[in-house]
């Protein structure tokens, strides 16, 4: 007897580094996540296929990620990269033998052996087409394959409605092109939310509508969000932190609760769905405690000693040849990594990891009297990358619950349709981001970074508005523009400014698209465009190549059309 239903949703995404160097922020930052996370859940997902095994997830596959991962120099160059590494673990293991360090010459030949795998995967398995691979998935019923904002923009703050649109549709336009079909579901970047409200500007006085209205226009029908935002109380995971001072808090809104004839919520659960406000969008909650398991640094799995260290790489290679070995050793100090004993690992922390699905499962169920849904979300390179074993776990959770008598898996689309909520839900201005606000993305460190993106949005709306009925080098500037207005937004480069991770980089590469987006709107102000102009802007298109099909006319201004309600 089945008690409930489970999905993993795991987010995909990584910032737009297409032709933007290499290590340690470039392009390569692509490869790696081929490599180690996103070639190896298609072995896994595919491998399970074979032995008659029939997987289920739910995947999100950002826009800008997919534009990336199925671009023709990417493709070459991510080839190139494991040529590379092959050969780099090659001279390891001949450099480990000649020291008489056998058990080090030994891992060099697992890595050969494990990146030549990828390779041949890649090029003969997949067609070198890792896109056309998920589509399959997809096709087959596998997979539920999910959308988000074209360059992962974080919503929430935009100062302008057209932004929001121009973000959604054209990523909704990317992942239909590259899946033939429209999604139903999506992953509002960092989760990040924002309710009706109005907003005086100018002495006026115009409501801007909740996440969820720009979803049900574009047919949108789910999106997710983190456990605190459902149940309230503490928050947990990804969530978990501090964030000081006067960008520690959420805005104060003059909210709009609309009517509707449904039911409010006898409970606040992620262990089912809700209708957000009077929309027929459901929202999920991202489930706590399947996700302590994976999150935590403390009892987390990736934590445990066998894996592989992610942190001490061998200085001459760059790969990693040690394990975890102990919460408080220094790295200097780390043990030989095992590879079989990990594996091994792995398959103990499935079984572990299907005990407690069950367990949670199975207690909703005897105190409701009907099945709910576990909703375990990740972002896709924690597994590869971040935590080697990570697909392998992956793999063995799936296998284990396609095979029991008590989970039933599902994908988040598949459980909407046979149980839609009844109930709904107002939801509170919020994110996964430290504290569970906005700090992560506006705090004293890159506050500047939104009053630039702000002036652009207003800059975009105004040529937009001018420019309707353009043609010839108009609409390739006006879209162009476009472009750099959503790779600009990113929400990686506020990210990267604020955890440290790689400042410089992230000022520079917004600074580069800010100073695309001004000379183009100049072009366009000015009305003239010469061979330098054109130039430029060939140039300039391709270095930043995404979204083939964009039309500016998106970016338009969204205020005084009551149909939209904007």
């Amino acid at each position: 007897m089945k008690h409930g239903y489970f999905t993993f949703v795991l987010h995909s995404h990584l910032p737009y580094v297409r032709s933007a160097g290499r290590w340690p922020h470039g392009e390569e930052m692509i490869h790696e996540a081929l490599a180690e996370t996103y070639v190896p859940l298609l072995n896994a997902l595919f491998d399970l296929k074979h032995e008659g095994v029939e997987p289920r997830l739910t995947i999100g596959l950002t826009p800008i990620l997919l534009e990336q991962i199925s671009d023709r120099d990417v493709r070459e160059h991510f080839e190139l990269y494991l040529e590379e590494e092959i050969e780099v673990a090659r001279a390891d293991s001949a450099r480990f033998a000649s020291l008489g360090e056998q058990r080090l010459a030994e891992l060099a030949d697992y890595h050969t052996r494990w990146y030549q795998a990828i390779k041949d995967a890649y090029e003969h398995r997949y067609g070198r087409d890792v896109v056309g691979a998920f589509r399959r998935l997809r096709e087959d019923g596998n997979l539920d394959v999910i959308t988000s904002a074209a360059t992962h923009g974080y919503l929430p703050l935009f100062d302008r409605d057209s932004s929001i649109h121009g973000q959604l549709t054209t990523g909704l336009e990317a992942t239909r092109r590259h899946f033939g079909r429209a999604p139903h579901g999506i992953w509002l970047p960092e989760c990040g939310y924002r309710p009706a409200h109005y907003r005086v500007d100018d002495a006026r006085r115009s409501y801007r509508p909740g996440l969820e209205e720009f979803l049900a226009d574009l047919n949108l029908l789910y999106f997710f969000t983190d456990t605190h935002v459902i149940e309230g109380g503490q928050v947990l995971g990804k969530a978990a932190g501090d964030a000081h001072g006067p960008y520690g808090g959420l805005p104060e809104r003059d909210l709009i609760v609309k009517g509707n004839d449904r039911a409010e919520p006898s409970e606040r659960t992620t262990l089912r769905p809700y209708y957000v406000q009077s929309t027929r969008v459901a929202v999920y909650g991202r489930d706590a405690r399947t996700g302590t398991q994976v999150w935590s640094a403390k009892c987390g799995y990736p934590g445990d000693f066998r894996y592989r260290e992610f942190h001490r790489k061998d200085p001459t290679s760059g790969l990693q040849y040690w394990r975890v070995t102990g919460t408080d050793v220094d790295l200097g100090r780390k043990d030989l990594y095992d590879p079989t004993a990990a594996l091994d690992a792995a398959q103990a922390h499935a079984d572990h990891f299907v005990g407690l699905v069950e367990a949670i499962l199975r207690n909703y169920y005897h105190a409701h009297g009907r099945p709910g849904v576990v909703v375990s979300a990740y972002d896709t390179e924690l597994f590869g990358h971040w935590w080697f074993e990570g697909v392998e776990w992956l793999k063995g959770v799936l296998r284990r619950m396609a095979l029991s008598e008590r989970i039933a898996l599902t994908t988040a689309d598949e459980y909407l349709e046979a149980c839609p909520p009844e109930e709904v839900m107002t939801l509170a201005e919020s994110s996964w981001g430290t504290g569970g606000n906005h700090w992560t993305w506006l705090n004293p460190d890159t506050e500047w970074i939104w009053t630039l993106i702000h002036g652009a949005e207003r800059r975009m709306e105004q040529l937009a508005a001018a420019n309707l009925a353009a043609d010839g080098w108009r609409v390739k500037v006006m879209n162009q523009l476009a472009r750099e207005l959503l790779l600009l937004q990113s929400s990686d480069w506020p990210f990267l400014i604020s955890t440290g991770q790689a400042r410089e980089y992230a000022t520079g590469r917004f600074q580069q698209h800010m100073a695309r987006f001004n000379h183009l709107a100049m072009l366009m102000e000015s009305d003239r465009f010469g061979p330098e102009d054109e130039r430029f802007l060939d140039a300039t298109a391709s270095l930043d190549n995404p979204f083939p099909t964009i039309d500016f006319r998106a970016f338009a201004s969204r205020d005084g059309d009551p149909s939209r309600n904007r």
